[in-house]
C-alpha cells in the first residue's frame, strides 16, 4: 500500500497540465533555436563562417516553401544573402543601431511572447480539464438573454398627458401604428439578444426592460433618441449551452488563459535573474507625471 501511495503524486504530476507547458516549452525553444540561430559562427570580429548545419538549415527552409530541393546555384546565392545580412547586421550593431530602437525591442518581445503562445497552441486537454474550465466560468459562455418587443416612440421629450394618454390608448387596443412620432427605428423587434436590442436603440434601453411585464403596454421607456412605449412580446433567460456544443470555445479560452499564465511565470522566472534598479518618481522634476 505504501508503494501505491508514494506513486500517486507522481502521476498526477505527469497529468497536470503546466507540466506538459514545460516539456512542450523545452521542445519548441529548443526547435526555435535551431530554425533561427542568432548568427552565423565567428572565429574571430572579422570573420564570418558559415558550416554545413546552415547551408541544410537554408535547403530545408527552401523546400517547405517551394516544395523541393533547392539548385546549387540557389543555394549557393541563399548563402551569400545571409553573409550580406550578417555583414549589415554586425555593422548596424557596431555603429550603436540596434540599442533604443523600438521596433527592434518589440520584434524581439514579440518573438518570446510567439514561443509562449504556441505551446499552450500546441496543448490538447482532456475533456476533464475543460469542464473543470467551464464550471470555473461559466458566465464567459452563457448566451444573454433575448427579448421580442414591440415600441412606440413618443418623441425626445413628451407631456406627461402625451403618455399617459397614449399608453391608455394602446392598452385599450387601439393600433400602435396610429400612435406616437414616426421615427426610422424599427417599431417590433424579433427575439433577439439583450446587447443586440441595446444596440438599436442605445441608453440602457434593454436593460430598462428587464423589470418591465411581458404581455403589455409599459413605460415610458427611456432611449438614446427620447421616450417609448413598450411591450415585450416574448423573452427568454441567459442559457448556458452544453458542454458538447461550446467545448471549442471553451479550449479557446482554456489556451488563452494557459497562455497568460505561462508568460507571467515565463517571466517571473527571467526576471529573477537580474537585478532591477528603477528611479525614485519622487526625484523627477515637477510637471513630469500627474
Amino acid at each position: 500500500m505504501g508503494a501505491i501511495q508514494s506513486e500517486a503524486p507522481c502521476m498526477r504530476l505527469f497529468r497536470e497540465p503546466l507540466f506538459h507547458f514545460f516539456l512542450l516549452g523545452l521542445a519548441i525553444f529548443g526547435w526555435y533555436a535551431w530554425i533561427n540561430p542568432t548568427e552565423p559562427s565567428a572565429g574571430d570580429a572579422g570573420t564570418i563562417v558559415l558550416d554545413t548545419s546552415d547551408a541544410e538549415r537554408l535547403a530545408a527552409q527552401f523546400r517547405a516553401t517551394w516544395q523541393r530541393p533547392p539548385t546549387e546555384a540557389e543555394l549557393a546565392g541563399l548563402l551569400q544573402a545571409l553573409v550580406r545580412e550578417e555583414v549589415l547586421v554586425r555593422e548596424a550593431r557596431s555603429l550603436g543601431l540596434d540599442r533604443g530602437d523600438g521596433v527592434v525591442r518589440n520584434r524581439l518581445a514579440q518573438k518570446m511572447e510567439f514561443l509562449t503562445s504556441s505551446v499552450a497552441s500546441a496543448m490538447q486537454p482532456e475533456d476533464e480539464v475543460l469542464r473543470k474550465h467551464l464550471e470555473r466560468y461559466p458566465e464567459r459562455f452563457t448566451a444573454p438573454g433575448r427579448l421580442a418587443l414591440e415600441q412606440v416612440y413618443l418623441g425626445e421629450a413628451p407631456g406627461p398627458g402625451n403618455m399617459s394618454t397614449a399608453l391608455g390608448a394602446l392598452r385599450d387596443g387601439a393600433d400602435p401604428a396610429e400612435i406616437g412620432m414616426r421615427s426610422l427605428l424599427p417599431a417590433t423587434v424579433p427575439l433577439s439578444p439583450a446587447p443586440a436590442v441595446e444596440a438599436i436603440f442605445g441608453g440602457g434601453f434593454a436593460e430598462a426592460l428587464d423589470a418591465q411585464p411581458q404581455g403589455e403596454w409599459s413605460g415610458p421607456i427611456g432611449s438614446a433618441y427620447g421616450a417609448h412605449l413598450v411591450r415585450v412580446t416574448n423573452r427568454t433567460a441567459p442559457l448556458l449551452p452544453p458542454f458538447d456544443e461550446i467545448r471549442d470555445r471553451v479550449l479557446l479560452d482554456w489556451r488563452r488563459e494557459m497562455t497568460e499564465e505561462l508568460a507571467r511565470s515565463r517571466y517571473e522566472a527571467l526576471v529573477a535573474q537580474y537585478e532591477v534598479i528603477l528611479p525614485d518618481l519622487s526625484e523627477l522634476p515637477d510637471g513630469t507625471v500627474r
